[in-house]
């Protein structure tokens, strides 16, 4: 529970902070897309980690196949 609480601080952290200053939310997310920064995939539900994986497993796929 205590990962959760610091997880849900930061968030909030980081809500206050874009609302004070929405450009850093822009700058954030060049930063973010320029560094290929994956972790908001594995962030999320159930459902989003699900339809993640099977996406991963989807191209391992198709690259085995396209090595024969």
């Amino acid at each position: 529970m205590d990962k959760r609480d610091e997880q849900y601080e930061e968030d909030k952290r980081k809500i206050e902070e874009y609302t004070k200053n929405p450009m850093i939310n822009l700058a954030d997310s060049i930063n973010r897309s320029m560094i290929g920064d994956l972790n908001g995939l594995t962030k999320g539900g159930f459902v989003n980690k699900l339809i993640t994986t099977i996406i991963i497993i989807g191209i391992l796929f198709l690259f085995s196949r396209g090595s024969n």
